[in-house]
């Protein structure tokens, strides 16, 4: 199993990014908790990778922190929970965020992930409270200190749109969620957290 990635980051494009280590090209799915962290294209990065093994595809997941990857590899033991919603779940909360919902048992902050119902988010709460006992609430550490793909073809607005869809939102819920920020000139990355953290806020 490839268990983590050192080199340069060629092409990051919400959810997936590129990395050239000693020229072999690694194609990775990171949560946006990830990406927020990111350095600029051309700097090097370290992840923490765990690969997944289908039969129609070998998918590598990366994040910035070793606790991350530990968090996925919780959440997809659950029953109901394979990778793709633990990539949303992780992308629209925190570690601390989500250790603080686990804590109040919030369960109707975990249903406003696309993909979770009520029945789903009661179980996270229940299998997740001794899990995370030993997460802690450490400080988000950058991705580029610690731990085919091109350029987006459009503007940062339609990049977070198309970021959003490939976490599980629907087309018009993802543009509604954009459009409902202000975008100005912020980048895509930064798009995607207000939009996120707009959802997982509302009461």
């Amino acid at each position: 199993m490839i268990g983590c990635l050192r080199g340069q980051l060629l092409a990051k494009q919400p959810p997936r990014l590129l990395v050239d280590v000693q020229g072999v090209g690694y194609e990775v799915e990171a949560p946006m908790t990830t990406f927020y962290a990111l350095p600029e294209t051309g700097s090097e990065v370290t992840l923490h990778t765990h690969l997944v093994v289908r039969e129609d595809a070998q998918i590598l997941f990366g994040f910035g922190r070793r606790a991350e990857r530990d968090l996925f590899r919780h959440l997809i033991r659950i029953n109901g929970v394979g990778p793709r919603l633990a990539l949303a779940i992780m992308s629209g909360m925190t570690l601390s965020e989500l250790i603080s919902c686990i804590n109040d048992r919030d369960a109707a902050a975990l249903t406003r992930v696309p993909g979770i119902g009520r029945k789903t988010a009661e179980r996270l709460l229940v299998e997740l409270g001794d899990r995370l006992k030993d997460f802690g609430a450490a400080p988000e550490a950058a991705a580029g200190g610690e731990a085919g793909l091109a350029p987006a073809p459009a503007g940062p607005v339609e990049e977070a749109v198309s970021a959003l869809i490939a976490l599980g939102y629907k087309p018009p819920e993802a543009s509604r969620m954009v459009r409902a920020i202000e975008a100005g000139d912020l980048p895509a990355e930064e798009i995607i957290r207000q939009a996120l953290r707009a959802t997982t806020q509302k009461g």
